[in-house]
């Protein structure tokens, strides 16, 4: 029980991570259209490496955070980014996604258990249950 505790407070901090940076880069990527020549299209492949970036780190941040199962952990916390974000579309917007959009989920997912198993690795946890 105290485990899962733990499991799941790790995977609530790497998606509050995810969606911290998920703001940020929102506020900074419209500040840099609104105020300059750059259009949406011309800046599409940041935003998108900005994205990975962001589900890598909240893997990484789990990871790290719960110090075991970071594959777990990771893929916990990119299956929690994507209900959220596929919940909000559906619920909110009235939009069922896309097959690219699916195809960029399950991506970030494995993005984010990729970056679970660093951050296992890397804050010294067991590398057996990885």
């Amino acid at each position: 029980m105290i485990e899962a505790k733990k499991l799941g407070g790790a995977v609530l901090f790497g998606t509050v991570t995810i969606f911290v940076i998920a703001i940020a880069a929102s506020l900074i990527f419209s500040l840099l259209l609104r105020f300059t020549s750059l259009t949406e299209s011309s800046i599409s492949l940041f935003i998108t490496i900005v994205s990975f970036l962001a589900l890598f780190i909240g893997g990484f941040m789990s990871g790290g955070k719960g110090k075991t199962k970071g594959w777990m952990l990771g893929g916990s916390t990119g299956i929690l980014y994507t209900l959220f974000v596929f919940l909000f579309q559906y619920l909110g917007l009235d939009s069922s996604p896309s097959s690219e959009q699916l195809i960029y989920h399950g991506c970030y997912i494995l993005t984010a258990m990729m970056g679970g198993v660093l951050g296992v690795n890397l804050s010294g946890g067991n590398p057996q249950e990885n």
